[in-house]
């Protein structure tokens, strides 16, 4: 009960309390630092060309589930030289075998097909997703070979994936999730805005801010 506990805090809810003029801010598509994203230490990107959005997520994150439909929206119609990588954060252990299940889907070319059943698994059948037994029995009954995804689960590539998964967590210093990150430069979170929805309208308005910076170059 407590490591569910101390796993909620860290998945960010939106703050209860907004500056004044907030309203008119996010009518505006005005974008405000320290308000509705930060700026971060620069980071690599994984794409040579174009413009990446990490997804840093917790499959155990209520809001993070319920971000799914306005994330999907936006990717289903983002333009085509924007790129979306999803990391599961991993802030403390009890998200690892979650990160693990991300990452053997993954190596299983099934992350497409069924990333959004795991959500559904957690947050509507309340699996005990962490449990390598009821992963497998998930996996199974989704139509993937029981050996396949056992082998995978316990791989030493997956494990690798895992560990980097908590390292890039600290290196672009995410609070929390739901946590998206533009180009290596800027990331908002669930706690700093007014609604999820809203969380993807800053994204969209911090990728035309990096496209509008290259082309003024």
């Amino acid at each position: 009960m407590l490591l569910a506990r101390a796993g909620l805090a860290a998945c960010v809810i939106a703050l209860l309390f907004f500056p004044a003029g907030y309203a008119a801010a996010q009518q505006t598509g005005i974008l405000r630092a320290e308000i509705d994203y930060r700026a971060i230490d620069p980071q690599p990107v994984s794409v040579t060309e174009g413009i990446e959005v990490i997804d840093f997520f917790w499959y155990g994150c209520p809001h993070c589930y319920n971000l799914q439909p306005f994330l999907e929206r936006w990717i289903s119609r983002k333009p085509p030289d924007v790129t979306v990588r999803k990391i599961p954060a991993v802030l403390r252990d009890s998200w690892l075998p979650h990160a693990r299940i991300y990452y053997t889907l993954e190596a299983l070319g099934e992350v497409e097909r069924l990333h959004q059943q795991v959500y559904h698994g957690y947050h509507v059948e309340k699996l005990s997703m962490s449990k390598p037994e009821v992963m497998t029995a998930w996996a199974v009954r989704h139509g993937i070979n029981r050996e396949r995804w056992d082998e995978t689960y316990a791989s030493a590539a997956v494990q690798h994936k895992v560990e980097e998964a908590a390292k890039l967590t600290r290196m672009y210093k995410v609070g929390g999730t739901p946590s998206l990150v533009v180009q290596g430069r800027y990331l908002t979170s669930g706690s700093m805005v007014e609604s999820l929805e809203h969380m993807v309208t800053v994204t969209d308005g911090l990728v035309r801010r990096i496209r509008d910076q290259a082309s003024a170059r």
